[in-house]
């Protein structure tokens, strides 16, 4: 076990101004493996602080100058990915060929897409007889998840630093190790003191006080609906710009016209990538009357490959374990088919859940309405294109979204999904393209050029 000490401010580690700790512990194994400082108010306001001071210049840097500086960063990253693999996958559990590749190599990858998109991006543009400036926001402070404790740092922080903004982050408390790893190849890249900041710590007490400082412009928050909303309201009172990546749940819509297997084995090995720990994952898998029990036969035979403790990582905390479970619980207790799964601990030791087949699901049903964030697949039946739509769009969420079938009709269906990312037949995933929900899912996008706005304000010069 390692004590960890300080909080990155001002460009250097410097003492918490609290005593306190926050205990990481291993899921796989439930043991306490390192302890970091609990930010307190005071730690916010000097990181705060700090950022402010360093917005003037940072923001007048050029934007080569900036693209420069992230692009250190990502070799940083990128010297450090064995270290940083293995850090997730000792605080988050994440089996190791997903550290390696998802958990490290997908926000390497994204923070080269904005060292690129910082030395191109046109910060001035002729409109008319105007010229229109695109200037940083200001000071961001970053609230990240523990789902993808690298990934949600680098799609809020690469291109906050790339706009010319400054940045406050405050990390999961169940993934601050990463986090750390992260400021130490901020550091290793040079860049100027107090453009980044970190402070680690709970989110009631450090993510609260991040939200509510005067010193801050704008919130990027990923996380629960229910948190969002808060800090929404919080945001709003102050008349600042938030950024909300919030709640989902997904829906894989299988036509007619689909291949069955492949459209049945795509489904399940997104929704149960991560354990099921993501906002984005397809919980909810729409098959045709006609073809329904084909399909709940084939993701019977499939959802046996995932077995915990090799292809399925355990969940991030006892508590989110229990709230899994909850819900496996809710379902049988609703009327709804156990094809495989069940809330029983499939290993002593670890926060596992044995990964859950759900069939006869209606839409009304709770597993069929609330974010579950674990390994939980619903399969729903409908009657018609119109009927699958209806149940697709059902929901308070529309993050994101699947289509199986014929490419035409598959683009047609996705284009009426209120989803703010549909993928058809196993779309690849695209750094450069935005991320982000409709309706309670969020506001506003991340990844790629979008990604890059939302930390710009417009202003106009009228000649």
């Amino acid at each position: 076990m390692k004590n960890h000490d300080g909080m990155y401010i001002g460009g250097a580690w410097r003492p918490a101004a609290g005593t306190d700790t926050i205990a990481v512990v291993n899921p796989a194994d439930e043991q306490v493996i390192a302890h970091v400082p609990a930010g307190t108010p005071e730690d916010v306001d000097a990181a705060v602080r700090a950022a402010r001071a360093a917005f003037p210049g940072w923001a007048a840097t050029p934007p080569a100058e900036r693209a420069a500086r992230i692009a250190a960063l990502r070799d940083a990253m990128a010297a450090r990915k064995d270290e940083i693999a293995a850090t997730v996958t000792a605080e988050l559990g994440a089996p190791p060929k997903a550290a390696q590749a998802v958990h490290t190599g997908l926000p390497i990858a994204v923070a080269g897409s904005y060292a690129e998109l910082a030395a191109t991006y046109a910060f001035e543009e002729r409109v008319g007889s105007s010229t229109v400036l695109l200037e940083p926001v200001g000071v961001v402070g970053a609230i990240t998840p523990w789902n993808y404790p690298l990934h949600q740092i680098v799609a809020k922080v690469a291109p906050a630093l790339a706009a010319g903004c400054t940045v406050v982050l405050k990390p999961a408390e169940y993934t601050p190790l990463t986090a750390r790893l992260f400021a130490g190849a901020v550091h290793e890249a040079g860049f100027p003191a107090g453009v980044f900041n970190m402070v680690t710590g709970l989110g009631p007490v450090a993510g609260q006080a991040l939200v509510e400082h005067d010193g801050v412009d704008l919130v990027s928050f990923t996380g629960s609906t229910a948190v969002g909303r808060r800090i929404g309201a919080l945001a709003g009172g102050a008349v600042k710009r938030v950024a909300l990546e919030l709640g989902g749940k997904s829906a894989s819509v299988v036509l007619p016209g689909a291949e069955l297997a492949p459209a049945v084995e795509g489904s399940l090995a997104n929704a149960l990538s991560n354990s099921g720990q993501r906002c984005s994952a397809l919980t909810r898998v729409l098959v045709h009357r006609d073809q329904y029990e084909e399909a709940v036969a084939l993701a019977a035979d499939a959802i046996a490959a995932y077995r915990p403790g090799d292809r399925i990582g355990p969940l991030v905390s006892a508590a989110q374990r229990d709230r899994v479970v909850g819900y496996i619980e809710k379902g049988v207790a609703e009327g709804a088919r156990l094809v495989a799964g069940g809330p029983a601990a499939p290993l002593e030791r670890g926060y596992y859940v044995s990964p859950a087949l759900f069939a006869d699901v209606t839409p009304g049903m709770t597993i069929a309405q609330e974010e579950i964030f674990g390994p939980v697949v619903s399969f729903l039946r409908y009657e018609d294109e119109e009927d699958a739509l209806r149940i697709a769009n059902g929901t308070v969420y529309g993050l994101a979204g699947a289509v199986w079938g014929e490419r035409e009709a598959a683009v047609a269906f996705a284009r009426r999904m209120e989803a703010g990312q549909v993928d058809i037949n196993g779309g690849r995933f695209n750094p450069l393209a935005p991320f982000g929900g409709y309706k309670q899912s969020g506001i506003g996008r991340e990844l790629g050029v979008h990604g890059l706005t939302e930390y710009l304000h417009t202003k106009s010069l009228q000649f």
